[in-house]
């Protein structure tokens, strides 16, 4: 059985600068084909490319600059609205995370061929490090003020006009020092689908939740699993074990033994997701660790190191 449920996956590591030189350039290029199919179809229309530019520019007038630069080295028609993430089809995963004393701990949960698995060591506006998905999005990250963010699903099928979560994240380790100033700045950001934040920072570390239909909600404590403020379905429950994970993480806090183990760690589903990585950030000393089962990989602002690592998915012990 643990055979069937085995599978490997590669996960890289890239340094791409501002974006200016061509490395993020090559990267984009040789994905591009399957992204444009997640860009909606008033995505691919003038009126609609028109209309996520001009959002784009009102909530995130810091990263015009450098949407501009990476868009214009791709020379595709549709590359500006695709990069502003604010015309792609909704997503979501199933993932699990905690912030705590200065250390934010996650686990990441998708299909392994939906995930980019590439750790990106940037510079657009400012040094950062994350797991990017959608070509300059990310999933997890921090930056050079020792602030780390991550996200889960909301558990809510509810979708509306904003961002897509993901350059949600991006924005905020470009434009914020702190946890206080980046959840402020949630409170002006719409966001298409239901989603959970962690934030960290030598200090602090909250978790709010987020969605098109309400207010950015800080949650009872710094960690989140997949569902929200309203009650839990049964039905949820079997397909996500969202409440039992979440009682997980409060019981081990920041133990990644734990997280490599079930129930925090999920073997395949139905569905085929799976942990596909844990990532701990100790965002003060500008640090992370990815850990599988029996491996893992260091990454920090002062050595990162471009590589790529092979690893095997499965059954945990």
């Amino acid at each position: 059985m643990a055979a069937v449920r085995q599978r490997d996956k590669t996960f890289q590591a890239i340094e791409v600068g501002d974006g200016g030189d061509g490395r993020w350039a090559a990267y984009a290029r040789a994905l591009w084909q399957e992204m444009e199919g997640l860009l909606t179809v008033e995505g691919r229309t003038p009126e609609g490319a028109e209309r996520v530019r001009a959002l784009f520019g009102a909530h995130m007038p810091e990263l015009v600059p450098v949407l501009d630069r990476l868009a214009g080295q791709l020379d595709r028609p549709e590359a500006e609205a695709l990069l502003t993430h604010a015309a792609l089809r909704p997503f979501s995963q199933s993932c699990t995370q905690i912030g705590r004393n200065g250390t934010l701990l996650r686990n990441y949960d998708l299909p392994p061929d939906q995930c980019e698995g590439t750790i990106v060591s940037s510079r657009f506006l400012r040094p950062v490090i994350g797991m990017q998905d959608m070509l300059w999005g990310l999933l997890d990250g921090m930056n050079d003020a020792g602030l780390a963010v991550s996200l889960t699903w909301g558990g809510r099928s509810a979708y509306g006009p904003g961002f897509s979560i993901l350059i949600v994240v991006r924005y905020l380790l470009e434009t914020c020092d702190t946890v206080d100033e980046a959840v402020g700045r949630l409170r002006s950001l719409p966001v298409a689908v239901p989603q959970n934040l962690t934030l960290v920072d030598p200090r602090k570390a909250v978790t709010v939740f987020v969605g098109p239909d309400m207010s950015p909600t800080v949650a009872p404590d710094a960690c989140a699993a997949n569902h929200q403020h309203l009650p839990v379905t049964d039905e949820q429950e079997r397909a996500l074990r969202t409440q039992e994970r979440l009682r997980a993480i409060r019981a081990a806090g920041t133990d990644v033994a734990a997280m490599l183990k079930p129930p925090l760690y999920r073997p395949v589903d139905a569905q085929g997701s799976r942990t596909l990585y844990t990532a701990r950030y100790r965002p003060v000393e500008g640090r992370v660790t990815y850990y599988w089962p029996g491996e893992s990989w260091q990454q920090s602002f002062g050595d990162f190191t471009p590589g790529s690592r092979t690893v095997t998915l499965g059954l945990a012990g």
